[in-house]
């Protein structure tokens, strides 16, 4: 039967019947006891309410936001000076000012000559005292000197402290040495020097000489530059490249511990930890085991950022461009084969591997790199989570401490001081001091009083979670969810996003979203039950982006906003906070910095706490007018992207969604990689620039490299490069650990294919 029709004739019966009764009690006088030939009152029938239609969205309506609003961006950069401190002091030929593990009481100062002199903490100090004197066994004079200097992290418990000098004539030789107090850290006894190392110096300058212990692992760490000699005859690359000696070189080893006839110990993971020991003359016939990463010209001063780890290194340049470097374990940093970020040497033909300066600059703005430290204090705050250096000449500049190599700054760009900066002192309260070879010591401060940061640093005054619980979203946020996740170290994430009222989000012909000025986005970042970090990603008025995070107390009633980045041990986790410079490196501007609000992202469903209800987020947006132009089509006619990590989708869908979501906001026309990748996920496979394609960021020893080999996952430089945590990683910044199941999924994929065709 047509149950259509069969419905229609039921309707119409009931209207019949209805009707023959009105007309037979009409017929029998019903209605009253008047005469029979009067007409009762017409009747009305009662109205038929619809039932109501049911919500397609997850949402009824728009909620209120006018709470959680970007506010207007900080001034950046306060302006800098530098003053003259201890004013009654000076010193002979100082290159190098430091302070003990734990004692701000007093000061060390390394005078070239041979002498450490130390004296008190006071702005009134007018004598220093001796802390050492070897002026008997060091070699002075150009480039040679006592260099360096270290306290043991246990200085106060142990009185060890180690210095790095030059001596003799034939050979000249740089020495590590450890020396002893037994006055309880008076002073160090000349007599109780136990060498470590000595590398023979074929030249008399370039021999670096900077020591200082590894914050995280409590190794001690040596520059030595490349042996001199100008245009550096050994070896058609240089010392920098040769593996066999210790010249050009960042060395790492381990004090507290004697092994294979040496005085000191070989960390398990140094490159070459294995092989024979170098450093009784600086050579061997294997790559030496105290190698920490290679490829420098002179390693003049360098530093460990405090609150990151981070190693930072200035190495003086040949005749064009001085450099900073960000060095990791293993790092190949180009001299002699490159000067700065160009070409020097053509004898190392297509040398691969090398890493980028983050900083140069060329002789227009100094001719003497003198590396610094990233900014910790708290007397400037704009400076903090900067990276400062300077020049011999007198030059200051500050970069963000996660600048993108490879950044140019110029003479109009730097502070000048009038100073021979010899080196940078760091307090133990951060605050940041220069040394002047002619005997004086300043420190920088802010030249005016700058104006307070606009950003709370306390989630709990953003207007963006609820004041009474921190952990939850302001009532006026919105909850979204991507199909296809970032990896970020095994965390789960809440994301919500916050538009002043009446604004909407446009929706480009790309399926990018632009979201208006004053818009937040939030992220929730938890590892296991417990709360670690909140992202807060601003639109300030002015249209730029900013991205700031906020690092959750244990008690998880608060978190406090992380100014310039930081590495923290959390529950075992080593967790990274990304500063509000590298936040925008992956916000890319060519991706619309927002990343996750795409249409092809946000066409999946989401259960909607505030309505309890799953509804697909698109016509959730819809719904409440928060598109414009509204997205028209239902959800099965516009593009989703795959979950990569589901079972839904094609292999090739999830694949693409994948590198699409970790790798297409900077691999893609635009991105600011230098390189001609193309990832979005609806790049076809031929025009990726990736697929049978000679990689031109080197091969990471892989034979017969390419980007992406088809049917052969292990000749992929892509997934070689998803597979690692170092300087050639991808992502090459905040993460620390493999995601194991994505390498998985793209290498089934890559295997899978039998060409670049669809």
């Amino acid at each position: 039967m047509n149950t259509a029709r069969s419905g229609a004739n039921r309707r119409i019966r009931a209207t019949l019947g209805w009707t023959t009764s009105l007309l037979l009690a009409a017929c029998s006088g019903g209605g009253g006891g008047g005469g029979g030939d009067v007409a009762p009152p017409p009747v009305t029938p009662p109205p038929v309410t619809p039932p109501p239609s049911p919500p397609v969205g997850g949402l009824d309506q728009r909620p209120s936001n006018t709470t959680c609003l970007a506010p207007d961006r900080a001034v950046p950069g306060t302006e800098l000076r530098v003053v003259r401190v201890f004013p009654q002091l000076t010193f002979s030929s100082p290159v190098g000012l430091l302070q003990a593990p734990q004692d701000a009481s007093r000061w060390f100062v390394i005078e070239q000559a041979g002498v450490v002199r130390t004296f008190p903490n006071d702005p009134g100090a007018s004598a220093s005292s001796v802390f050492i004197d070897i002026r008997d066994r060091v070699r002075s004079g150009g480039e040679m000197g006592l260099l360096g200097m270290a306290f043991h992290p246990q200085f106060a418990q142990n009185g060890r402290v180690f210095l790095s000098y030059t001596t003799g004539t034939n050979p000249l030789v740089s020495r590590i040495s450890e020396f002893l107090s037994r006055d309880g850290g008076l002073t160090l006894d000349p007599a109780s020097e136990r060498v470590l190392l000595t590398v023979v110096q074929p030249e008399t300058n370039h021999n670096g000489g900077g020591i200082v212990f590894g914050p995280q692992d409590g190794y001690l760490y040596i520059g030595l530059g490349d042996g001199g000699s100008g245009g550096d005859p050994h070896g058609p690359m240089g010392n920098g490249q040769n593996l066999q000696t210790l010249l050009g070189k960042m060395l790492r080893i381990d004090v507290d511990r004697a092994e294979r006839g040496m005085p000191y110990g070989i960390p398990a993971d140094n490159p070459f930890a294995a092989n024979a020991p170098c450093g009784d003359g600086g050579t061997g016939s294997q790559n030496c085991p105290e190698i920490h990463a290679w490829g420098f010209r002179n390693p003049w001063r360098w530093s460990f950022d405090r609150a990151t780890g981070e190693l930072w290194v200035g190495d003086v340049g040949q005749n064009a461009w001085e450099e900073i470097d960000r060095v990791v374990r293993g790092g190949n940093y180009g001299w002699r084969c490159r000067e700065g970020a160009h070409p020097f040497n053509a004898s190392c033909g297509g040398a691969q591997n090398l890493i980028d300066p983050v900083a140069e600059y060329g002789r227009a703005a100094g001719f003497s790199v003198t590396g610094g430290y990233v900014y910790r204090g708290t007397a400037i705050p704009s400076l903090q989570g900067r990276y400062v250096f300077g020049d011999l000449g007198g030059a200051i500049w500050n970069i963000a401490r996660d600048t993108q190599p490879t950044l140019e700054v110029t003479a109009e760009e730097a502070l000048e001081s009038g100073l021979q900066i010899t080196s940078f002192g760091e307090g133990l309260d951060g605050e940041l001091y220069v040394v002047h070879y002619g005997g004086t010591l300043h420190r920088l401060e802010p030249a005016t009083g700058g104006g307070a940061d606009p950003v709370p640093l306390q989630l709990s005054a953003t207007g963006c979670v609820d004041t009474s619980d921190p952990t939850r979203p302001a009532s006026g946020l919105i909850p979204y969810a991507p199909n296809a996740p970032f990896w970020s170290d095994g965390a789960d994430k809440e994301r919500w996003m916050a538009l002043p009222d009446g604004q909407r989000i446009a929706v480009g012909n790309d399926g990018d979203w632009d979201l208006p000025a004053g818009s937040v986005l939030v992220k929730h970042f938890r590892l296991g039950t417990r709360l670690v970090e909140t992202r807060l990603l601003m639109r300030h008025p002015d249209g730029e982006w900013a991205g700031y995070t906020y690092q959750w107390n244990a008690q998880q009633t608060e978190a406090t906003r992380v100014i310039g980045g930081k590495t923290a041990q959390i529950d075992g986790y080593t967790w990274i906070f990304p500063s509000e410079t590298q936040c925008l490196a992956c916000h890319t501007e060519a991706a619309g910095r927002t990343l996750g609000l795409e249409t092809a992202q946000l066409n999946g469903e989401l259960t909607y706490p505030q309505t309890g209800r799953t509804a697909n987020q698109l016509q959730t947006l819809n719904g409440i007018q928060l598109l414009t132009p509204q997205l028209t089509g239902t959800p099965d006619a516009l593009p989703a992207l795959a979950d990569p990590y589901g079972t839904a989708g094609t292999l090739d869908a999830r694949a693409r969604a994948y590198l699409h979501t970790n790798c297409a906001q900077c691999h893609r026309p635009g991105g600011g990689t230098g390189t001609d990748l193309d990832l979005r996920h609806d790049t076809p496979l031929a025009a990726t620039g990736a697929c049978n394609v000679v990689p031109q960021r080197g091969d990471l020893g892989i034979a017969n490299a390419l980007v992406i080999a088809p049917g052969d996952s292990a000749r992929s430089v892509l997934v070689a490069r998803m597979d690692r945590r170092d300087a050639a990683a991808m992502p090459p910044l905040a993460s620390l650990e493999v995601d194991a199941q994505g390498v998985a999924l793209v290498a089934e994929w890559i295997d899978s294919l039998s060409g670049c065709g669809p």
